[in-house]
């Protein structure tokens, strides 16, 4: 399974700023004793290691088919997604939230608050920057005129929406970050900086809960895309020979790995070679319109006895 080059630049870039960034949050949240700050280093240290988890997933998805695993490893890449989605969640949201707690049970004034300001607007800078790498590829990957919900549910590929969200996330934690800082100072109300650190792990909770649902649906076996599903329906209909569509069942190993496996009733006056040979052609029509379909399993059947034929959209097959 391949991935492009453009989802390896994100993760690359992200996870060598992200890295610097957390040194410098830190730094800052020893110096001043902000809760948001230290919640917001915490934030970056965790993205690091999401990014390093998402290059460990693209790596082992690449192994090739054994004998345990005839399909390839190629859902190893899920099952990281789904593994960082929990990281977020348990420490990122779990550590803001406990650190804004005790903040707010004993607020103390932020020292040396300027240094905040300098390293947050200095980290929205670059998280933008990452942001915007990250859009680019995400727009690219497939996005298209979808909304950004119905996109990230299209999309097969984890790796670059879950940087774009974790990016969305980061940016989204800076802004309230400054913002309790500013509040704090200005009005004298060091709880507000507690308060911050709260609104962050509201923040990454939702996030990581969102990115769980979607790799959690990929890994369990979700289908293609329904209007796909459709056209190969046509496809196997439009074959010679052909009387009626049994079933068709799909299922991503990855996203740019799609079994098929289409049962179909030929008609009776056919010999084995003809029906043999309309196999061959259906399945390299299939392959070359969808190249992401590197395996397709057709079944010749008698309708009599089996299920009315599966509606368009897609399904999981158990292999």
């Amino acid at each position: 399974m391949a991935h492009s080059s453009s989802s390896r630049t994100v993760i690359f870039a992200a996870l060598g700023g992200n890295l610097l960034v957390a040194a410098t949050k830190f730094g800052a949240a020893f110096l001043t004793g902000s809760a948001s700050m230290l919640s917001e280093a915490i934030h970056s240290l965790i993205d690091t290691g999401n990014q390093g988890l998402l290059l460990v997933g693209m790596k082992r998805a690449t192994r090739p088919a054994t004998a345990t695993h005839p399909f390839g490893h190629g859902l190893e890449l899920y099952f990281w997604t789904f593994v960082v989605a929990l990281l977020i969640f348990g420490l990122g949201a779990g550590v803001s939230l406990y650190e804004g707690i005790i903040h707010i049970i004993h607020p103390q004034p932020v020292a040396h608050v300027l240094v905040n300001y300098i390293v947050l607007v200095a980290s929205v800078v670059f998280e933008g920057s990452v942001w915007l790498m990250a859009l680019r590829a995400f727009r690219k990957e497939g996005k298209g005129r979808r909304g950004w919900v119905e996109a990230v549910q299209m999309s097969k590929d984890p790796t670059v929406f879950t940087v774009l969200f974790e990016d969305t996330a980061a940016l989204s934690g800076l802004f309230v970050a400054l913002l309790g800082n500013v509040l704090a100072e200005w009005l004298d109300m060091p709880v507000l900086d507690g308060v911050a650190s709260i609104i962050i792990a509201c923040i990454l909770a939702v996030t990581a809960t969102f990115l769980a649902r979607e790799s959690q649906s990929l890994l369990t076996g979700e289908g293609v895309a329904p209007e796909v599903l459709r056209a190969l329906r046509n496809m196997a209909l439009a074959a010679d020979g052909v009387e009626r569509l049994n079933e068709i069942r799909s299922m991503h190993f990855g996203p740019r790995d799609v079994l098929v496996v289409i049962s179909l009733d030929f008609r009776n006056d056919m010999t084995a070679g003809q029906v043999e040979i309309v196999v061959s052609t259906l399945e390299r029509q299939i392959k070359q319109a969808y190249p992401e379909v590197t395996r397709v399993f057709i079944e010749a059947q008698d309708s009599r006895g089996q299920p009315a034929a599966t509606p368009a959209r897609g399904t999981a097959v158990t292999p």
